[in-house]
């Protein structure tokens, strides 16, 4: 069963630190997702004129210049302005639910994106506002149980805050 495993850092350092452990436990950037407020003030951000979901994001380039070391390593780093919420860098495949049609009109924003991605929206709502405090999100997506087990060790031993599991299986349509 697919599962993502997702925490809250409150430090920059800190979410570096914890990337390069996860990389040396064996995961690949693809797999690896972040989402962080924007704190240099991106002034590259973009706006995307094909959406379908005005209310949700748009995405910018330049962001990989704002983040070093071993957040740097990960895939599809972007810049995000987020309506009502503000500018924040993201990467891996929480880029494609944040940046996307995923965002949904109702909730909107990163609680819309997170929940997405199989979040429950109390729960996404919590990370929304542990991210708009300045903390940073990161989740690894995981193939199976013993991945889920070595992220979550990962993050147990890194110091992370709210760790959670959520099943990434895609939901049935029932007619």
């Amino acid at each position: 069963m697919k599962q993502a495993v997702i925490c809250i850092m409150p430090s920059e350092s800190q979410a570096d630190k914890t990337i390069d452990s996860l990389r040396n436990a064996g995961f690949y950037n693809t797999n690896i997702s972040i989402l962080m407020p924007d704190r240099a003030g991106s002034h590259n951000m973009g706006h995307e004129q094909h959406t379908k979901a005005p209310e949700g994001t748009s995405t910018g380039a330049g962001a990989g210049a704002l983040v070093g070391g071993a957040l740097g390593w990960l895939a599809g780093i972007g810049a995000l302005a987020i309506p009502g919420v503000g500018p924040f860098v993201a990467a891996g495949p929480i880029m494609a639910a944040l940046g996307g049609v995923g965002i949904g009109a109702a909730t909107g924003g990163i609680a819309g994106g997170l929940i997405g991605l199989g979040i429950p929206e109390y729960e996404a709502k919590q990370y929304e506002g542990k991210l708009l405090e300045g903390n940073i999100l990161i989740s690894v997506h995981a193939n199976t149980r013993d991945e889920a087990n070595s992220a979550e060790d990962v993050f147990k031993g890194m110091g992370a805050k709210d760790i959670r599991r959520t099943s990434e299986e895609p939901l049935k349509v029932v007619k």
